[in-house]
């Protein structure tokens, strides 16, 4: 044995002395990283043991039911077609997971560290070698090369999404590679990072029947995942039950300890708003995020609340890192809205002040911003670096943006509505727009007459208000509430005239940009582009905050953008409140300090027995 020694020896040491020696192009010197900030350094070192947000000791078990409004006809995760079920992100771990407590970060999960060049033409993950399928199969990067192609083949949202992905594959042994058809882009490899990866092997395979499964068709069969939930029952349309996974792979994983701590998480669905309250009262759910100032005010009088069994919290975590927009959408590929004078006018018709007074409470505040609630917000007239940036697209933008700063009227008694709808009728009349008695017609002699479809009833008071005004004006305004999935099918197919919707944003707008406003997405369907704005000036916008070198460029670009959509009266822009109402029956506990971007329900409270006992214990 002694001479295979001494080789192993010299050939290991041979091989060390050839390494040294090589030219540098032979050797990986690529620089592998285990998170990502579009913000900065991250806060957590390699090798950390766990986020500070959680408790590591937390107790495991206990049952935690939610609520959902419509129902559900899908488990696969990836079709832009059908109701997937609520919860189906449980059972599916992505490359890269957040931390709660940062905003703009991930870490990685499905991979154990990323690496990309300096211009950010590419990325590569190295997939982590632990990551197993709830079957005991590894997670390989074939599954990410197939779960990525098929994602953008089947579900034109992602096609949009990762339009700068001019392929992916495996580079390396247990290496995925992003390429990108474009340098500069930051946010690329921390988007791509959010892939879900689906096992092909299953997909491929078949079902209990003998039957091959079909990625690109609907299916109720429970899906087999990577995460730290499996799927255990359902009522199709009615409920799903889903199962702690005790031999979840990422179980001590150090983005996962202290987390996913409720034993089974179910869902209950509702068809109408009031129907889910009334459950709630009666003890048929746990957690209920209320989205009525009138019914936070009058309606938690029930002997539940009274006797502590049922506790009120407001909490503002989930709106420190984010922005938004809510209001009434107009479908600008209906001609009635193309004509920007008509949904200037209309603006002067949605009366805050009064709704505040009788129905929010001075609860909420009146949203004057795409970007609203965040330093990206437009403010006043544009300086600096953001007044350079409009200069640079200076022909394709309304000339306004650089003169008037945008601010919604104000009215709140009769004499200032008076004078707003006064305004409102100076600018229709200007633009050509004539009465014909009590009917307001358009610059081609055609009646201004519309629907404003509604997701079910909370916003038909709101509606009804501006309507009223709107009618003043001489415009035929009709209102359709519908279900949640009427709702949704119908702004799929683009079938309404005006909606009532909005849209969430982040302190790193990057891609996004494109599918809420961009002129490709208008035309798509499935996008995020409800109204359908297609400006060129708007795109050129766009890519200005993509292709941002650094935080000050992201902010100047992002404001630029915010003021030439508001200039351009693409909604008319209502209220928000900066804060969570959140009803719960008290069964559970969280870590003293909850994490600062996020109330971390249910991942990382617990069912709390003692609690559970006084309150006691929920059904199933």
């Amino acid at each position: 044995m002694q001479p295979t020694r001494l080789f192993t020896k010299f050939s290991a040491l041979a091989m060390a002395v050839l390494l040294a020696v090589a030219p540098a192009s032979a050797r990986d010197t690529r620089v592998w990283h285990h998170g990502s900030s579009l913000l900065g350094e991250v806060k957590y070192p390699e090798g950390f043991k766990q986020f500070d947000y959680v408790n590591p000791d937390a107790p495991v078990g206990g049952l935690v039911r939610l609520s959902s409004m419509g129902g559900f006809d899908t488990f696969n995760p990836i079709l832009p077609q059908g109701e997937a079920g609520d919860g189906i992100g449980l059972l599916f771990d992505t490359l890269m997971t957040p931390s709660l407590d940062e905003t703009s970060t991930s870490y990685g999960q499905l991979a154990e560290a990323f690496t990309y060049p300096d211009d950010y033409s590419s990325v590569t993950f190295r997939m982590n070698p632990r990551a197993k399928w709830a079957d005991g199969k590894p997670i390989t990067a074939d599954d990410v090369v197939w779960s990525f192609n098929k994602s953008i083949e089947l579900n034109p949202n992602m096609a949009n999404y990762y339009a700068n992905v001019t392929k992916v594959e495996e580079t390396a042994p247990g290496e995925v590679t992003f390429s990108f058809d474009q340098t500069g882009n930051r946010e690329l490899p921390n988007i791509v990072g959010q892939v879900m990866v689906l096992p092909q092997h299953w997909w491929e395979g078949t079902d209990a029947s003998g039957n091959t499964r079909d990625i690109g068709r609907s299916t109720l069969e429970p899906p087999l995942g990577s995460g730290a939930y499996k799927l255990a029952s359902f009522n199709a349309g009615v409920s799903i039950t889903y199962e702690r996974d005790p031999n979840y792979w990422g179980l001590t994983e150090p983005f996962n300890v202290g987390t996913n701590n409720i034993q089974t998480i179910k869902y209950e669905y509702y068809r109408d708003d009031t129907a889910e309250f009334e459950a709630f009262k009666a003890d048929q759910f746990d957690w209920w995020d209320e989205n009525v100032a009138i019914r936070w005010q009058n309606n938690y009088d029930f002997p539940a609340v009274q006797d502590g069994r049922v506790i009120k919290e407001m909490f503002e975590n989930t709106y420190r890192d984010s922005g938004i927009l809510v209001g009434f959408i107009p479908n600008l590929r209906r001609p009635i809205f193309q004509n920007e004078a008509l949904r200037e006018a209309m603006l002067y018709a949605f009366d805050f002040e009064e709704l505040d007074k009788l129905r929010f409470f001075g609860q909420y505040d009146r949203v004057n911003s795409f970007f609203y609630g965040t330093e990206l917000a437009s403010t006043g007239l544009p300086e600096g670096e953001e007044l350079e940036i409009l200069n640079s697209v200076k022909d394709l933008v309304p000339e306004k943006v650089f003169t008037t700063a945008y601010e919604n009227p104000v009215s709140g008694d009769p004499t200032k509505l008076r004078a707003n709808l006064r305004t409102a009728n100076e600018i229709l009349t200007t633009a050509g727009y004539v009465l014909n008695g009590s009917q307001l017609m358009d610059p081609a002699g055609q009646p201004v007459t519309f629907e404003i479809l509604l997701n079910g009833p909370v916003i038909e008071p709101i509606a009804t208000a501006f309507t009223t005004n709107l009618k003043r004006l001489g415009m035929n305004v009709t209102i359709r509430t519908v279900d949640s999935a009427q709702y949704i099918e119908r702004v799929r197919n683009r079938d309404f005239d005006m909606m009532y919707s909005g849209w969430a944003q982040s302190l790193s707008p990057g891609n996004e940009q494109r599918f809420y406003w961009g002129s490709e997405a208008a035309a798509q369907n499935d996008s995020s582009n409800y109204a359908g704005i297609s400006d060129p000036g708007i795109d050129a916008l766009i890519d200005k905050i993509i292709f941002a070198d650094d935080r000050e460029t992201i902010i100047a670009a992002t404001r630029a953008l915010d003021r030439v959509l508001l200039a351009h009266h693409f909604v008319t822009p209502t209220y928000t409140l900066r804060r969570s109402r959140i009803a719960r029956w008290d069964r559970f506990s969280h870590p003293e300090t909850l994490p600062e971007f996020s109330i971390g329900f249910p991942t990382v409270w617990w069912y709390d027995e003692a609690k559970a006992a006084k309150t006691g214990a929920a059904g199933n």
